[in-house]
Formats: C-alpha cells, sequence, structure tokens
C-alpha cells in the first residue's frame, strides 16, 4: 500500500531500525534477508531525502530528521495495530492472546499469586509475559510492547489513562533474634544501622529511596541489591534493618524470622496504578485483564485482613 508515493510496509522496517540502530538486527527481527532490509533502507533515504542512519565506528547513529520521525513512526504503527487488535467480543476461556504486563518483582510477589489463582478460578486460556521493571517503565507501554504497567504513580506516564490498584506503606524490617528484634525502631536507630537497600536498574533512584531523601534522613548502607523481595532473606540472620512495603514483610514474615516497624518518620504511602495505552481503551482483553487485577488486589487485602 502507497501513501504519497511512499510505500507503508516501509515505516514497518523503518521503525525497528530506529528502535535497534541496526540494519542487521532489523532484518532479524522482521525474517528478512540483510540485503533486503538494506535495500528497504536504500528507498526510504531516497524518500525523505536524508540517510537517516549514519555508521558511527561500529554502530549507526540517527540523524537530527531520524530522531525527529521516530515517535511520530511509532505512534502511527500503535496506532495501526490497537485498531487491527481491537475485537468486538472477549473470551478469556476461548482465547489464546499473550499478555504482556510490566511489573516490580514486589507486585510479582505479593499480588500475582492471587491473580494467577483467580485467572484460574476464570478457566482462561490466555497466556501473560511478565517482563521486569524498569527506570522508565512507560516507554515501552508508548512504544505499544506491553498491554498494561503495573507501577508506582510516580513513575507512570501523565499522556495514556490509569488507575489505582492499591495503596502500600513502608515498614521497617529486622531480623526477629537479632539486635533489633525487640523493638523500638526510632529514627536514631534507624540511621545508626546497618541498611540493605534495594537500587534499580541503572542505578536510578527507587520510590523507597526518594521517601526516605525527602524526609531528610540519613543511611549508613552496606549491602545493595538489585530485587525489593530478596530484602527479607538478607536481613534474617544479620543485624541490618531494610525499609520494605507493609505486604512484602508480611508475606515473607511467614517464611522466616523477622519483624517490622512503623517508619520512624512521615512518609507518603505507595500508590501502585495500573496503566495502559490510550489507544487501547477500548481493548476488552485489556479490559478483561484490568478486571481481574483488580478484583485480586480486593482478595489481597481480605486475605491480609484475615491474617
Amino acid at each position: 500500500m502507497r501513501f504519497r508515493k511512499l510505500d507503508l510496509n516501509l515505516l514497518v522496517a523503518l521503525d525497528h531500525m530506529l528502535e535497534l540502530r541496526s540494519v542487521s538486527e532489523a532484518a532479524d527481527r522482521m525474517f528478512m534477508s540483510q540485503s533486503a532490509m538494506s535495500n528497504a533502507l536504500t528507498r526510504i533515504r531516497t524518500y525523505f531525502d536524508d540517510p537517516l542512519l549514519i555508521q558511527v565506528g561500529r554502530r549507526m547513529e540517527l540523524t537530527p530528521r531520524a530522531e525527529a520521525m521516530r515517535p511520530a513512526i511509532r505512534d502511527i504503527l500503535v496506532r495501526v495495530e490497537a485498531t487491527i487488535d481491537v475485537q468486538p467480543e472477549f473470551r478469556p476461556d476461548q482465547s489464546n492472546r499473550t499478555f504482556n504486563v510490566l511489573l516490580s518483582d514486589y507486585t510479582m510477589r505479593v499480588l500475582m499469586p492471587e491473580f494467577l489463582a483467580l485467572v484460574e478460578e476464570t478457566r482462561a486460556t490466555v497466556r501473560f509475559n511478565f517482563l521486569p521493571q524498569t527506570d522508565v517503565p512507560y516507554t515501552l507501554l508508548e512504544r505499544g510492547e506491553l498491554d498494561l504497567l503495573i507501577s508506582p504513580e510516580s513513575l507512570i506516564s501523565r499522556d495514556h489513562p490509569s488507575s489505582l490498584l492499591y495503596e502500600d506503606e513502608y515498614v521497617v524490617l529486622a531480623d526477629k533474634n537479632g539486635p533489633y528484634g525487640k523493638g523500638p525502631m526510632d529514627l536514631e536507630t534507624y540511621q545508626a544501622a546497618s541498611h540493605v537497600v534495594m537500587v534499580p536498574p541503572s542505578n536510578a533512584k527507587s520510590v523507597e529511596a526518594t521517601l526516605v531523601e525527602m524526609a531528610g534522613v540519613s543511611r549508613k548502607i552496606d549491602v545493595t541489591t538489585f530485587s525489593f523481595s530478596s530484602l527479607p532473606y538478607l536481613v534474617a540472620g544479620t543485624s541490618r534493618i531494610a525499609t520494605v512495603h507493609r505486604r512484602l514483610a508480611r508475606v515473607i514474615g511467614k517464611q522466616v524470622p523477622i519483624v517490622y516497624y512503623p517508619l520512624p518518620f512521615k512518609g507518603s504511602p505507595l500508590r501502585q496504578m495500573l496503566q495502559w495505552h490510550a489507544y487501547r481503551e477500548l481493548d476488552q482483553g485489556i479490559i478483561w485483564l484490568r478486571s481481574v487485577l483488580e478484583e485480586a488486589s480486593r482478595r489481597m487485602d481480605i486475605h491480609s485482613l484475615g491474617q
């Protein structure tokens, strides 16, 4: 199909080349030969009268025009994909659809067991691909590579719809038989103790670290890790403490000898959000997925209150 003498199929190839900055990798992704992809790039360069990708050393860099075109091209393709994917009816018990969901290891630990048990009850035949949290998670959503994002409110995009999934608060975790096992946990004790801290990818600042910093509190950090759900295990049997989500402390506290206390300083609760692409507002599959997650969140609260 052509629009103003441009073969629109070339936009898909260009989108992959701009993302990967590689002709060969784009060819592999599209199951094309490298020569066919190179030919596509030549045609695109001729149409736009711009090299678009330039070889610099061992890698390719985007020209200013390519950088400017990139979000618009992705937006066009996401619109098309959303239009094609939207079905008038979605039957989870008759669908083989795979949902891509980005979430943290914390959410994976406290919510997803409840969610998958609920999916099992509905006899759904769909599949799920859980993806790890990134420092700017909504970029994958905007590229159409995610169906749903589960993320703290501070990390979602203001350009797409979202809803509150649940709230949580942070607590101080310590070994039950260690020096802080009997409490209390006041600010002086908190600042004097050795801490285990989770550091996100690319050394980005976590919501928990921002909370501590905004309170003007200092910490002596002895251990860092990439996983929130590992913190209780790294604290158990030591004289170290950690700042974690209450739900996580409650769940893992059944498995390891730990205790937890309220924060010795004021901090806002964590608001965990659901977010989806604006073009998929009417996607019946995503509407179903959101409803199951919301019900799983309600069950999680009911079960925690019963403990």
